[in-house]
């Protein structure tokens, strides 16, 4: 690992004027759970580190006006516990406490999944699923404009995600069929059914996580298990590896989204 220098603002305003301060390669640090180990690999060498840890308020996590918000710095294990999410979306608070193991919990946080947006990671199914919209220090991103492509979003390089905004389904229900060692998602699928209609997200299948909207179809005319059609996932586009071959995981779409629709709540 390379050296570089730790900033630990108190204030979003002198985050911003460092990231924008910043020589060299400047990067924001939430939890540490996806930046340090790339750090570690010589992947990534930034200049400079900007941690969020100490701001007021961007681990803030409430339910009001039909949705609720979680600060980008609320850790996996705030959101798990949080009985505003419990209560709105248990879909989320499960899928919160089912990542990675309790140290990784305990550090690592909802903004810097979002950001760091690995395909097999989990929040990005159920951002995607629930229609979220991502907050940020300059605008409101909506879901289905945020994620473009591998570990690429729509976040500037010196913008800050603040917040994630989630609508309150009528019901979501997720599953994953877990990486044995990393916990990360080989598959999984988050469905989620409200007034607007059903949406369907898939993570861990391809190189960024999607709808199935095959899937969503079926499920709007017919809200269950039984109504996830086999087979309506390609297997062309999705990833092949020693954990699960493209077909494989092409299955287990189907699988993981009967399981959700019958988890759903």
């Amino acid at each position: 690992m390379n050296p570089f220098t730790f900033h630990r603002p108190t204030t979003l305003a002198d985050a911003i004027n460092q990231m924008k301060g910043g020589n060299g390669e400047v990067k924001l640090l939430g939890g540490g759970q996806s930046l340090l180990p790339v750090m570690k690999l010589d992947l990534a060498m930034p200049s400079a580190l900007i941690s969020l840890s100490g701001i007021p308020g961007l681990d803030e996590i409430r339910a009001e006006g039909g949705r609720v918000t979680i600060g980008g710095c609320a850790t996996h294990a705030a959101v798990a516990a949080s009985s505003a999410v419990r209560g709105a979306i248990p879909a989320l608070a499960q899928l919160a406490g089912a990542i990675g193991d309790t140290q990784v919990r305990n550090r690592g946080t909802i903004g810097g999944s979002l950001a760091h947006a690995d395909p097999s990671a989990d929040y990005p199914a159920a951002a995607l699923a629930l229609g979220a919209t991502i907050v940020t220090d300059r605008r409101r991103i909506a879901i289905d404009d945020y994620f473009t492509g591998l570990f690429s979003t729509a976040l500037e390089a010196d913008e800050i995600l603040t917040a994630v905004e989630f609508p309150i389904p009528d019901r979501a229900g997720y599953a994953k069929f877990a990486h044995r060692a990393s916990k990360y998602a080989v598959v999984g699928v988050f469905v989620a059914k409200s007034a607007g209609g059903v949406r369907v997200a898939v993570t861990g299948a391809g190189p960024v996580v999607f709808r199935a909207t095959a899937i969503e179809e079926a499920l709007a005319a017919n809200f269950s298990a039984d109504a996830v059609p086999a087979g309506t996932v390609a297997s062309d586009d999705l990833q092949s590896d020693t954990e699960a071959s493209a077909e494989y995981r092409a299955h287990l779409v189907t699988v993981m989204a009967r399981r959700a629709v019958q988890a759903a709540t």
